[in-house]
């Protein structure tokens, strides 16, 4: 049974009131530690992960002008695009080449006659063997699957037919017309049809070298074959990639008699905008590095990582090896400043892009090298930023240290809510006490007073 109580009714004593005060005077320096520690350690994790996330983003903008091979991309154009299309590697010299296609490479297709009875029309039983160029598979025909349907459904999965043909039907009005289609493009990969076995009605599916009747050919098995600059070049595929150096030709259509122009170029507008992302990215960057150690007098705010060591240590390497000479080029271009990147009072860098254009235009190579050389800029800040990113460096370590902390100081808040329980537990049990000595000490004296009250009254009467 629930028993009511009513703290110091007896006495007439707070004790609701003074247990909650004393409590929270003593919990206050405890909380307000943990709380300031917690502020602290939250504050700290979100500024290093600010300062990861800018370090990242230039590290992405530094990747394609990391290397010459990187940085010196080419762009290939073709005169007619619904003829070919082309891509070109930094291996590919610039120049242009007269290019003729002769023909595409095609898979081969087959279709049979039709049948009247359509896709349920019988066929027979027996042994199919079906090759594509050099591969072949066998297919067994029972009475269960020897339909037009089943026969097509037994071609698609049977386990040696992998990826070599796929058959379908066909309806017209002739019938139903079984089709394989050969999924290899190129001459050699004809496909054949050998039938043997069971009651003889798969003959009118063969298809070999000496019976050809049986079937239409909707499209015949034919290598590419293009003239690039007055040489004659032939592929399995439509794709070419062993013609030019560093270059792929990507054939869509025949034109016979007719040459197209393939022209390969410095791709100027690619690096131009690698190189305006690196300027952005960098002042990005140079941003977040103010945002985080500055201090503001006139608020009285300070950066988060104010006085921080490692902050310190990572903008200094990343400006140092911004401003750096390059070293071992030649030739007119030898720094950003010379290609139109300088800085400017505050740190940030200014592009002036029409100086960056006649620096490519006139030394395409040499301003690639100012980038991504052994020692370029690019090169060179990407072996500082590259190691600070990485998993248990220093960067990594201390974010998962601070992490740790912020969990162990939650645990602490905890406990103190279970210390501060049992504190409030040993007042309520002391006032209560208290509560009931006064509450006896007033009966007491109520008593004595009601009692010389009545000796009073006596010596009076007398």
């Amino acid at each position: 049974m629930a028993v009511l109580s009513s703290p110091g009714v007896g006495s007439g004593l707070d004790i609701n009131g003074l247990v909650e005060k004393l409590v929270a005077a003593e919990r206050a320096p405890q909380q307000a530690q943990i709380a300031r520690a917690q502020t602290s350690t939250v504050t700290t994790i979100s500024a290093l992960g600010t300062l990861k996330g800018a370090l990242g983003s230039f590290q992405t903008a530094l990747s394609p002008l990391s290397t010459l091979s990187s940085i010196t991309s080419r762009s290939a154009t073709s005169s007619d695009p619904d003829i070919f299309t082309a891509s070109a590697s930094s291996d590919a010299a610039p120049g242009s080449y007269d290019i003729e296609v002769l023909s595409v490479a095609s898979a081969h297709q087959i279709s049979s006659r039709g049948f009247l009875n359509g896709s349920a029309h019988v066929v027979g039983t027996g042994t199919l063997t079906i090759g594509v160029g050099t591969s072949s598979f066998q297919i067994a025909i029972p009475d269960t699957a020897n339909t037009l349907a089943g026969i097509r459904d037994a071609i698609n999965s049977a386990t040696g037919n992998d990826n070599l043909v796929r058959a379908t039907i066909v309806n017209g009005t002739d019938g139903s017309h079984l089709v394989l289609s050969g999924q290899a493009t190129g001459a050699a990969n004809t496909i054949s049809i050998a039938a043997a076995g069971g009651d003889g009605g798969l003959a009118p599916l063969a298809f070999t070298t000496g019976v050809t009747n049986q079937y239409t050919q909707p499209r015949v098995a034919a290598d590419s074959q293009v003239r690039i600059a007055g040489s004659l070049q032939n592929s399995s595929s439509a794709t070419i990639t062993n013609a030019i150096d560093g270059v792929t030709l990507n054939l869509l259509g025949a034109d016979v008699g007719v040459t197209h122009r393939l022209t390969i170029a410095n791709d100027t507008a690619a690096v131009t905008g690698r190189i305006k992302k690196f300027v952005d990215e960098f002042n990005s960057l140079g941003r977040q590095f103010v945002n985080l150690r500055g201090y503001d007098p006139a608020t009285k705010r300070a950066g988060p990582l104010l006085g921080d060591s490692f902050l310190r240590a990572v903008e200094s390497e990343v400006r140092g090896k911004l401003t750096d000479r390059v070293s071992g080029l030649t030739g007119n271009y030898q720094s950003l400043a010379g290609i139109g990147i300088t800085t400017s009072k505050d740190g940030t860098l200014t592009l002036d892009d029409t100086k960056l254009q006649a620096a490519l235009t006139a030394d395409f190579s040499g301003v690639a090298a100012i980038f991504g050389s052994g020692n370029g800029v690019a090169a060179r800040l990407t072996a500082v930023i590259t190691p600070r990113l990485a998993t248990d460096a220093e960067l990594d370590v201390r974010s998962k240290r601070l992490n740790e902390k912020s969990i162990a100081l939650q645990k602490d808040l905890a406990s103190l809510d279970v210390r501060m329980a049992r504190v409030e537990t040993r007042y309520r049990a002391q006032f209560n006490a208290l509560d009931s000595l006064l509450s006896r000490l007033q009966s007491s004296s109520t008593f004595l007073t009601q009692q010389l009250d009545s000796i009073s009254k006596i010596s009076l009467d007398k």
